[in-house]
């Protein structure tokens, strides 16, 4: 009657998320559970007031540093029609890169001023609604720009920023280089009155805080020398990359330094590099005041300072930072299968086979393992998209509510499909007890890429629906997301 005692080489130590008491009591609800059988299928729930409290998070460090400041939701980061009704409501913008996605923006009530169109060679048909609707591109390269200046002849005037090819990034596919900036200046100066040539932007990798303060002001610089052409060149965007706290410190840092490939089902491996950085001290609207009250090198003041006199706005486009906490994705478990430490078949010789793990009588010794079949696949986890995985542990909800201690049962997870690669989660998890066919896995904090960045409807799988729950006085309420018909 030994329970397993995982132990760090057999098993990874566990990765759970910052505590949320509003999530742990929709598992506890029932709700889930509900909603799980009217569905028939895996979902997604959205929390849009935490998309709010996100956004006034970013609006009061510009308040705070008396900076003149926009935010965009990157749309790209979830599909969802819930966080563009709350931008249309709370005024904020959105940054789109597609015909379809500036549609839904508009039919939504986001205003065409208050969207930005980013993205490489921008088809003619989005620079043309995008001209219509006097929305402000980012325009990717000079023969891009033609395109648009072109627009200028038919009675329009198109709004624009131009992106800069950041330092150092060389191979990087988007953004121009210093020759081509100065071309392009040449061109919209030229171009008279009708163009409006309101700033530049760009975008970096990784989140990195003193390479953005740096280039922000750089930016502040080319303005400043726009000017000197007759443009108007006042603001600059700094694009996104605001990372998001999923996990403690400690857990995280335990985890990078003690994972192996006997972790993993099948043996995967992956590198500390291959990983989100699911622990960041400097997060969401934290790292924007970081960023602005950097002191770049080379310069007196703070990139706040060196706004606020050149008279420059600062644009911003976070898309996982508005995100977070604002949602998570749930899976009905429809399968579970015992293994061995590697083998396929976990019995002895005389035909008969151990306890599985979390079963009585199951040893303390290490290496067993469960594999936990779900209703949907890891297309709909959109992690794996980077050749990794999501990694902050799920919840177990039992129609109980959240599964008590129990036995502990280490298992990974693995999608409904035909695919020995539609697993969820390789790491072999260690659950509180061992799942049941009906219970429900609960990944938290999914909003941010997750939900729908490589969905698909594989197997003819319908995919899973996106419900909105909103606080109520009361049991909680939900309703369906609302999509306009592309």
């Amino acid at each position: 009657m030994t329970p397993i005692r995982p132990t760090p080489a057999a098993y990874a130590p566990a990765l759970p998320v910052h505590a949320d008491p509003e999530t742990d009591a929709l598992c506890d609800s029932g709700l889930l559970h509900e909603l799980a059988y009217a569905f028939g299928g895996p979902f997604h729930f959205l929390l849009p007031h935490r998309f709010d409290a996100n956004v006034a998070a970013f609006r009061a460090v510009l308040d705070a540093l008396d900076v003149r400041g926009t935010i965009y939701y990157a749309k790209k980061a979830n599909k969802a029609a819930a966080w563009v009704e709350r931008c249309a409501a709370n005024g904020v913008g959105v940054d789109v890169a597609s015909v379809g996605e500036l549609r839904q923006a508009l039919g939504h009530g986001v205003r065409g001023p208050d969207l930005v169109v980013t993205g490489p060679a921008k088809a003619d048909e989005l620079l043309r609604l995008a001209t219509a609707h006097q929305c402000l591109i980012a325009v990717d390269a000079l023969d891009e720009l033609d395109r648009l200046l072109a627009l200028t002849r038919d009675g329009t005037a198109p709004r624009l920023l131009l992106r800069v090819l950041p330092p150092g990034a060389s191979d990087s596919r988007f953004g121009m280089t210093d020759t081509e900036l100065d071309t392009a200046l040449v061109r919209c100066a030229r171009a008279g009155d009708g163009p409006r040539m309101e700033g530049f932007s760009f975008h970096l990798s990784g989140y990195a805080i003193r390479p953005r303060a740096a280039l922000a002001v750089r930016l502040v610089g080319l303005c400043q020398r726009a000017r000197g052409l007759g443009l108007p060149a006042d603001r600059v965007s700094i694009g996104g990359g605001f990372a998001v706290d999923y996990l403690p410190h400690a857990d995280w840092q335990d985890f990078l330094a003690t994972q192996r490939p006997e972790h993993y089902h099948a043996g995967r491996t992956f590198a500390a590099a291959d990983f989100y950085p699911y622990h960041s001290p400097i997060a969401g609207a934290d790292a924007l005041r970081a960023l602005l009250t950097t002191v770049p090198p080379g310069h007196p003041s703070t990139v706040a300072s060196l706004l606020r006199e050149a008279g420059i706005t600062v644009l911003m486009e976070p898309g996982r930072a508005l995100l977070d906490r604002a949602g998570c994705t749930v899976f009905r478990v429809q399968g579970v299968k015992d293994r061995g430490p590697r083998g396929v078949d976990a019995g002895r010789p005389d035909g008969t086979r151990p306890a599985p793990p979390g079963a009585p009588g199951a040893p303390a010794s290490a290496g067993a393992y469960g594999i936990l079949t779900v209703d949907g696949t890891s297309l709909s986890l959109s992690e794996q998209w980077f050749n990794s995985e999501f990694a902050p542990d799920p919840t177990l909800v039992t129609p109980r509510g959240r599964a008590g201690r129990g036995r502990p049962y280490p298992a990974c997870v693995a999608g409904a499909s035909c695919l020995e690669s539609d697993v969820l989660t390789w790491r072999k998890i260690v659950f509180p007890a061992r799942p049941a066919i009906g219970d429900l896995l609960v990944y938290r904090n999914t909003a941010g890429y997750q939900m729908d960045s490589n969905e698909s409807p594989f197997h003819d799988l319908a995919l899973p629906p996106k419900i909105v729950i909103e606080p109520a006085d009361g049991p909680p309420r939900w309703r369906l997301d609302r999509r306009p018909a592309s």
